[in-house]
């Protein structure tokens, strides 16, 4: 628990690290591939995969901005050890920055365990909870939810945000989410 606590407030509250630059500026994003943005199921998967790695691998930042409107936000939250919660708002490109080596120095793979989707016309929300593993382990280091917003453009799908929590004592998963 507290090695979870410690990289979900390192991930909040670090500065940036330098690293490298997203693909084009803020307001473009790379081409994605089709099969990558087509669905639901195949953003999200592809959201994982993006960052997940073994050590000292690159991770698929092109790939990720990608995914990204060029509006997303990416909100990670976190504890520390007396109970103040903290929240960061982060755009693709500051989530880079802060995460990029520490992904690669961990080698930081997450899981998705379960995927609840609920659709509305071009808006979608899918509530993801994962497990979160560094080098070869085989009991995850943290699990929690992500809440992904996703547009619909009439021709592929768009992350518009990204709020995560991880468990923690009194922030167990619900077991439908295991």
């Amino acid at each position: 628990m507290r090695a979870q606590s410690a990289i979900a407030m390192l991930l909040l509250l670090a500065p940036p690290l330098h690293a490298q630059a997203a693909p084009d500026s803020a307001t473009h994003r790379p081409p994605a591939v089709s099969t990558d943005v087509g669905s639901i199921d195949s953003i999200v998967s592809a959201l994982y995969q993006t960052i997940s790695g073994p050590v000292g691998a690159e991770r698929q930042w092109a790939r990720f901005f990608s995914l990204m409107d060029p509006a997303a936000r990416l909100i990670p939250t976190g504890c520390d050890t007396v109970g103040n919660c903290r929240r960061r708002v982060l755009t693709a490109e500051e989530y880079q920055q802060r995460s990029d080596s520490i992904l690669k120095a961990v080698g930081f793979h997450e899981k998705v365990l379960v995927n609840k989707v609920e659709r509305f016309g071009n808006i979608a929300h899918v509530f993801s909870s994962y497990a979160s593993f560094r080098r070869d382990e085989t009991k995850p280091f943290s699990r929690g939810i992500n809440s992904i917003q996703l547009f619909w453009d009439g021709h592929r799908w768009w992350v518009m945000s990204i709020f995560w929590d991880s468990e923690r004592m009194g922030n167990a998963l619900p077991q439908e989410m295991e």
